[in-house]
């Protein structure tokens, strides 16, 4: 069969490999430049100039070989077109033939493409071409569309030919869910502990400092202090302390400064010693 691309013009030299792709189809190219840009390629270089480079239609073979030609140098509109039509073969031969900057950028291709339609087939392409950055990508967008990822075609598919697929992608799920809701506790607590922290801090400024504040109370540095005194005279004469959340509050508060006071001298919030 004829040649349906010639990588040949792109040097001085002459071409000395064939890659057979495939169809039958074959692409004349440089075994140097093959060969420096794939210990893979090399390896089948040095056995025999031609080449079987199978698994990927002949166009996403073409331009997985001219990306090897123009390493980082290919035009943006290129390189644009060649991901979108050939983004998951190029990440596929890239770690195939360990080209690992090649397989970094068809993997962030994929990941910018991704859909909740593709998301099953990209989890497999991603488990097998060892990418965690798209496998994360797939991973989260199924967390937040789940309903949409059962009924693409790639989730039925992997219910009838590969169950463990599915298994992993909901076991995953379970488990950034988990790691959501351990976040939102921790959150929670830190949020309470400063809560915490700013009261102690109201508590000790109402009793051991002198007062910056208006006698109306209406300066900012105030409100901390004059809610910790409205509570206090609230305690003092309060005639259901068993039952009032106020003074419950207030109570639990004081405690606990008393717990951690450390003062030499004698400290004048109340109930302290």
């Amino acid at each position: 069969m004829a040649s349906s691309v010639d990588l040949g013009a792109l040097r001085p030299s002459p071409a000395d490999v064939r890659v057979v792709t495939s169809d039958g189809s074959t692409i004349a190219a440089h075994s140097s430049v093959l060969a420096s840009a794939s210990p893979v390629l090399e390896r089948m270089i040095q056995r025999a100039p031609r080449i079987r480079i199978l698994g990927a239609s002949p166009d996403a073979v073409a331009a997985f070989l001219r990306f090897l030609y123009f390493s980082r140098e290919a035009t943006a509109e290129w390189v644009e077109t060649a991901m979108a039509a050939h983004g998951p073969a190029l990440l596929a031969l890239a770690h195939a033939h360990r080209v690992p900057w090649l397989k970094q950028r068809a993997e962030e291709a994929v990941a910018a493409r991704l859909t909740a339609e593709r998301a099953v087939d990209a989890l497999k392409l991603a488990r097998l071409c060892d990418a965690p950055r798209l496998y994360l990508r797939c991973a989260c967008l199924a967390s937040k569309d789940l309903p949409a990822v059962k009924v693409s075609e790639g989730w039925r598919f992997a219910a009838r030919h590969d169950a463990q697929l599915q298994l992993d992608l909901l076991q995953l799920l379970q488990d950034a869910d988990q790691r959501k809701k351990r976040w939102e506790r921790e959150r929670a607590s830190h949020a309470v502990y400063r809560e915490l922290s700013d009261a102690m801090a109201s508590l000790e400024h109402a009793f051991t400092e002198a007062s910056p504040c208006d006698d109306d109370g209406s300066g900012g540095a105030c409100t901390g202090r004059q809610g910790i005194l409205q509570l206090v005279r609230h305690l003092a004469g309060c005639g259901n302390k068993g039952g009032c959340p106020q003074c419950k509050s207030i109570f639990q508060l004081l405690r606990l400064h008393s717990s951690v006071c450390d003062r030499a001298e004698p400290c004048r919030v109340p109930l302290c010693r």
